[in-house]
């Protein structure tokens, strides 16, 4: 076996106050840490809020620098509490500004820098797309990092999978009338990916939305194995067995039939 400790954050936003946000989610780390987590998934820019519009108004305020306190605030408390993070942010750089999420593993270094490369309707106007996918390695294994629309497009997953990935983490701001998708996306990815799949949804209301959390976990047989509660903040701390997605019987992965796959002609 080789067992794998999850904390998944349906976090509520302080709603554009990244101190606060910070202060809130550091006491959620030092809980999933108590509890003996070893990766914590915190939702799509949850330092913020998912408020696109906000964002591109005020971003001097509101995206942060990869050196900036909030991420290193995270890499401290990484450190201090001996666990891997997945910290979502709006990053701002030279280029712009990404929709963005930070690896951090235990010693707090930042291993890696996934922007989301599908970018949800409004998020075009303010966001840079991102253009390659992320499969950071951790003391534990190969975890890949998708950001909530990736997950529409099988595409994105597949290439994780095919560069190694165990775990696929996806942090999101799905809102009500979007719950279908939520349900459906995840359990596909992970079947024909053979891989296991946390899901991590905001909570609570932002701007214009409201989210409804409901955190999933789903196993390489495509099976729910985790379903968070609707509609509340919570933090569900799971185990897995990495060793599940290598004795995965379904050899999706090896009869790709790649020859055959056109997008064009």
């Amino acid at each position: 076996m080789r067992p794998v400790k999850l904390a998944l954050v349906q976090f509520q936003s302080v709603a554009y106050d990244v101190p606060a946000n910070v202060e809130k989610g550091l006491k959620f780390v030092e809980d999933a840490a108590r509890q003996g987590a070893d990766l914590i998934v915190f939702p799509e820019l949850f330092l913020t809020g998912y408020d696109p519009d906000a964002i591109g108004e005020r971003p001097e305020e509101l995206a942060q620098n990869i050196d900036g306190f909030a991420v290193q605030a995270f890499a401290t408390a990484a450190a201090a509490n001996h666990i891997n993070l997945v910290v979502p942010f709006p990053l701002k750089d030279d280029k712009g500004i990404y929709n963005s999420a930070a690896v951090i593993d235990r010693s707090g270094t930042v291993v890696g820098v996934y922007h989301k490369v599908h970018l949800w309707e409004g998020e075009r106007a303010v966001f840079q797309p991102g253009d390659r996918y992320l499969a950071a390695e951790l003391d534990f294994g190969k975890v890949g990092v998708l950001i909530c629309y990736d997950a529409g497009f099988p595409e994105a997953a597949r290439t994780l999978a095919l560069r190694g990935v165990e775990l696929i983490v996806v942090p999101a701001a799905f809102s009500g009338e979007m719950k279908y998708r939520w349900d459906i996306y995840f359990p596909a990815r992970a079947l024909e990916n053979s891989c296991f799949l946390a899901a991590v949804n905001a909570a609570g209301p932002i701007g214009k939305e409201y989210m409804f959390g409901n955190n999933k976990l789903v196993n390489p047989y495509g099976k729910v194995v985790m379903d968070g509660t609707l509609n509340a903040e919570e933090m569900q701390v799971v185990e897995i067995d990495l060793d599940e997605s290598a004795r995965y019987p379904y050899p999706y992965l090896k009869d790709l039939r790649t020859d055959t796959y056109v997008y064009k002609g």
